[in-house]
């Protein structure tokens, strides 16, 4: 079949390729892939900014349908639009598998970097990663499950936003607009930021009802700021407009070593947190999210695309072009 490979180490390598047929193990399921939404995380590994094992199908954003069980699956999960989460495997004996923390197992192995993932027309992945979606949501947009998965994990686990906190979110990429919105759901008077190159995303904000600035407004006295952007311009902003003794969350993917102002976590005694992509209890409570259509995924997806079309893709994305690309290998 026909898919979308990191290559070979080194910066770019990635182009299309084929690969063996998607086959199940005991346990593991084949879903057709619907949608793959593509992630800074994809754009990272193409400039192997991100730990990949080449050759491998990148892609780790995805919904399908099961069209395949392995041994010892369950058999009502044939025909079942559904979502995954990423892990292929975790050793399951370390302290951190041991504690639910598999997202920092060591030996974790994932979908799209580590063993095939979803940009092409098929995936195998655990049956215990699986999540039905609800009847209503388009399966292209359902792909934006798993950033949402990553944004719970960081906001939520435990709560960082309290009700009337003023919450200050930087980079109104689809991570941001994910973030703001769980921001608001947990009661938060949210304010999301963005460059002038950033109206029309900013705009999508808007049309969510969530608050907006431009990047260089004087903001100040925010209890909780969340960098989403990945930028050292935008962790400078968080870090300055944040209250004394406020959050400070750390969302966005740098990709390199950056140069930001510490001093200012001492000086207003700000408590840093962060969180590594998803946990099996982040998982859940984006879906709790997304059926109660407590946060809103479609307005996010901003072109559907055919895998052919990843270089021109990867381009917009880069100069900031859309909000979320999600492929359609079919």
């Amino acid at each position: 079949m026909k898919a979308l490979v990191k290559l070979a180490p080194g910066p770019g390598n990635v182009g299309l390729a084929e690969r063996d047929p998607a086959r199940p193990g005991p346990g593991e399921v084949v879903l057709e892939v619907r949608g793959a939404g593509v992630c800074g995380t994809d754009l990272h590994i193409e400039a192997d900014e991100y730990r990949n094992d080449p050759p491998v199908t990148m892609g780790h954003e995805v919904s399908g349908v099961v069209v395949e069980l392995g041994e010892g699956v369950e058999p009502g999960w044939l025909g079942e639009r559904v979502v995954s989460e990423t892990y292929s495997s975790t050793c399951g004996r370390c302290q951190w598998c041991l504690d639910g923390r598999v997202n920092l197992c060591p030996e974790r192995r994932s979908i799209g970097s580590a063993v095939d993932g979803a940009f092409a027309p098929h995936v195998v992945v655990p049956a215990r990663n699986l999540h039905r979606l609800p009847d209503w949501l388009d399966e292209h947009a359902a792909a934006l499950a798993e950033p949402l998965a990553c944004v719970c994990h960081c906001l939520l686990d435990p709560p960082l936003v309290s009700p009337t906190d003023r919450v200050l979110v930087t980079g109104p990429g689809p991570v941001g607009l994910l973030a703001a919105q769980v921001a608001r759901a947990c009661g938060g008077r949210v304010l999301l930021s963005g460059l002038s190159s950033d109206e029309a995303r900013l705009a999508v904000a808007r049309r969510l009802g969530l608050g907006t600035a431009v990047a260089g407004e004087a903001l100040a006295d925010q209890d909780v700021v969340i960098e989403c952007s990945g930028s050292a311009s935008g962790a400078a902003a968080c870090l300055e407009a944040a209250a004394r003794g406020g959050r400070y969350v750390q969302v966005g993917v740098f990709g390199k070593p950056v140069t930001v102002p510490l001093d200012r976590v001492f000086q207003k005694e700000l408590v840093v947190t962060s969180g590594f992509a998803s946990t099996p209890r982040s998982w859940r409570r984006a879906m709790s999210l997304i059926e109660g259509r407590v946060v809103e995924l479609e307005p996010l997806v901003s072109e559907v695309a055919a895998l052919a079309e990843w270089e021109r893709v990867f381009a917009d994305l880069r100069e900031g072009r859309g909000i979320k690309v999600v492929f359609d290998p079919r």
